[in-house]
C-alpha cells in the first residue's frame, strides 16, 4: 500500500508540474489508475477529477494574475460545461467498466495525436505563443460557447480527459491566442471537475480512500506550483512532444 501511495504521489506531482508548465497532461492520471494500478473506473475518475479541480484553481489563478484570462468568455463556456459534465457522469454510469476504459484510452490516443498536430501546425504557420489574436466570429457568440462547453465537458467527464486538452485547441482554432486559451481552459476545467467530482465521489466509499484522495490533492497541487515557477525555464515544445508521444504509445499498448 505504501508503494502504491508513493507511485500516486509521484505521478500526481509530475503531471501537476507538466500542467503548471504547459497546461496539459492531466489525461495521463486516469490511465495510470485504471491501467497500472487496476483501480475501478469510478475511483480512477474520482481521484483524477479531484486533481483536475486543484490544478484548475491554481493554474487559472496564475493566468488571471498574468492577464491571460478572459473571465466573461470563460463564464459563458462554463455554463454549458456544468450541464455537460453532469450528462457525462450520468452516461458513464450506463456503460460497462471495460467500455469506459476503452473510451478513456481512445481519448488519450486522440489527445496525444492532437498535441503533435498542433505543434506541427504552429511551426508551419510560424505562430508565436504569446501573440494576441482578436477573437471574432463564432467565439463571440454566447450560444456557440454554451454548446462548445456542453459537448467538451460531456466528453471530459465521461472519459476522464482533462478539460484543457480538448477545450484549449478548439479555442485557438476559433481565434483566441494560445495563452488566453490555456487560461480559459484551466478555469473551465474547474467547472467540469466540480460536478464530475461530486458524481464519482458519490460512487465510492470516501472514508476508505480518504488518505489516497488527500495525497492526490497535496502532491498534485505542489506539482502545479513547481511547474508554474519553471514555466519560463523549461522548453515547452519538447515537453509537449514527450507528453504526446508517451500518451500515444501507452494508449495503444492499453488498447492492445
Amino acid at each position: 500500500m505504501e508503494v502504491t501511495l508513493l507511485i500516486i504521489a509521484a505521478a500526481n506531482a509530475v503531471v501537476g508540474c507538466f500542467i503548471g508548465i504547459c497546461g496539459i497532461a492531466g489525461f495521463l492520471l486516469p490511465i495510470l489508475y485504471t491501467g497500472a494500478l487496476n483501480y475501478s473506473v469510478d475511483l480512477a475518475l474520482a481521484a483524477s477529477f479531484l486533481a483536475f479541480l486543484v490544478s484548475g484553481v491554481i493554474g487559472s489563478y496564475n493566468y488571471y494574475r498574468a492577464g491571460n484570462l478572459e473571465v466573461s468568455t470563460c463564464i459563458k463556456l462554463s455554463l454549458g460545461s456544468i450541464v455537460g459534465a453532469v450528462v457525462g457522469v450520468l452516461l458513464q454510469a450506463l456503460i460497462s467498466q471495460e467500455t469506459a476504459k476503452v473510451i478513456l484510452y481512445l481519448v488519450v490516443l486522440v489527445s496525444g495525436i492532437s498535441i503533435l498536430f498542433r505543434l506541427w501546425q504552429e511551426k508551419r504557420t510560424a505562430q508565436i505563443a504569446d501573440k494576441t489574436i482578436a477573437a471574432d466570429g463564432l467565439i463571440k457568440q454566447t450560444w456557440f460557447l454554451l454548446v462548445l462547453g456542453f459537448f467538451t465537458a460531456a466528453v471530459c467527464s465521461l472519459s476522464g480527459a482533462g478539460g484543457p486538452i480538448l477545450v484549449m485547441p478548439l479555442l485557438v482554432t476559433f481565434g483566441l491566442s494560445p495563452r488566453l486559451a490555456v487560461g480559459i481552459a484551466l478555469l473551465n476545467s474547474v467547472f467540469i471537475a466540480v460536478p464530475a467530482c461530486i458524481g464519482y465521489l458519490a460512487r465510492i466509499s470516501i472514508p476508505d480512500f480518504l488518505t489516497l484522495l488527500t495525497l492526490v490533492c497535496i502532491s498534485h497541487g505542489l506539482g502545479v506550483l513547481i511547474g508554474s515557477r519553471l514555466a519560463n525555464k523549461v522548453p515547452v515544445t519538447a515537453l509537449k512532444i514527450f507528453v504526446a508521444v508517451f500518451s500515444i504509445f501507452i494508449s495503444i499498448y492499453m488498447l492492445l
